[in-house]
């Protein structure tokens, strides 16, 4: 059994891994970390889960290193970058949540993480993206950054058009919708029931950092490009689940038949992302609710003859894939394991 300690034990994506590393065959939940909420068992942090475990949450020193083989980083960003340099190359692997890592630019990484410091040395060692496309590259990687639930959908549905087709996409604008848990238990007067019930509130308007280590990644890749992305990103009546509109704009003509192909093409083998057809069901998909509590991202591809544009959706459990279960699936490619243990669970719909 691999050894597992989750710490931010005490919030949403930590509640999540806790519940998906315990039905995991071959892991073995071996540290609960966290600053607040010291002694309390997961039964009393997290009312779905009613386990003994015989762990209760423990401030993280260094003497975890000898406790686990993989340590999961579900806290913020300036907390991860204090930890992974505290414990990177005393633990086989430490797999971050948070946008600590993520974006490798250093003047990038300032302007959306300016209260982020981290050591320079091992921002260059971080392995980032998606499992889907880095796969290969976290299989024995020390230090394993993951994507921003936003990142993951929006990543997922360019990557075949950069990625796969090689297109150079001049401008992308992408229209971004969460449910409130994609903003953790902070306290804040805008998430008051009263004043969140109902609402559709653009928080980020005019730019979001997901969007910004989405441009750092792709920009990267080899293969295509993308001259500016742009994003909006809008908080909506729910709790869980999230759906990206991705607008590319083309001079040259596109055909539809092509595009459906190469999605189908590019994700053949990998079953978490699952190319649609907008029509294909009795709802129009990709619909976050058709993938709630799953790992899956639903992705549908169309062309906009009239507009000249190609129109990309992803839609994703932002708790599972869009964190717990991305991760859960980062640590499967990392030991070696099926990459769907411990992930085959279906989706909930309606919720």
């Amino acid at each position: 059994m691999i050894r597992v300690g989750v710490v931010g034990a005490s919030g949403l994506a930590g509640g999540e891994l806790i519940r998906l590393v315990t039905q995991h065959p071959d892991l073995e939940l071996a540290f609960l970390g966290g600053s607040s909420n010291i002694g309390r068992r997961p039964a009393e942090l997290h009312p779905g889960l009613r386990l003994e475990l015989g762990l209760a949450v423990e401030p993280v020193t260094e003497d975890v290193a000898d406790r686990v083989d993989v340590l999961l980083l579900a806290t913020p960003a300036p907390v991860s970058a204090e930890l992974a340099g505290l414990l990177a190359d005393r633990i086989p692997a430490v797999v971050d949540l948070s946008g600590a890592f993520r974006i490798r630019t250093p003047e990038l990484h300032d302007r959306w993480y300016p209260k982020v410091a981290r050591r320079t040395d091992l921002a260059d060692r971080f392995v980032y993206g998606v499992p889907e496309l880095v796969g290969d590259r976290m299989a024995d990687a020390a230090l394993i950054s993951l994507p921003g639930c936003y990142a993951t959908a929006i990543t997922l549905g360019l990557a075949p058009l950069t990625l796969g087709l090689g297109l150079d996409l001049g401008t992308v604008v992408v229209d971004g919708k969460s449910g409130s848990s994609g903003g953790g238990l902070q306290l804040r007067t805008a998430d008051l029931h009263p004043l969140r019930a109902g609402a559709i509130a653009p928080y980020a308007p005019v730019g979001h950092r997901h969007a910004a280590e989405v441009g750092d990644f792709l920009g990267r890749g080899g293969r295509g490009s993308i001259g500016r992305l742009s994003m909006s990103a809008y908080g909506v009546p729910q709790v869980r689940g999230l759906l990206t509109s991705s607008y590319v704009f083309l001079d040259e003509p596109v055909d539809q038949r092509e595009l459906q192909r190469a999605y189908l093409r590019f994700y053949k083998e990998h079953r978490f992302v699952r190319v649609r057809r907008h029509t294909e069901t009795l709802v129009p998909v990709p619909d976050p609710q058709a993938v709630l509590g799953s790992n899956y991202c639903d992705v549908t591809v169309m062309h906009d003859e009239e507009g000249g544009r190609i129109v990309v959706l992803a839609a994703l459990d932002n708790l599972v894939k869009g964190a717990a279960g991305q991760a859960v699936q980062a640590v499967n490619r990392r030991f070696a394991l099926p990459e769907e243990a411990g992930l085959s669970m279906l989706p909930v719909m309606p919720a």
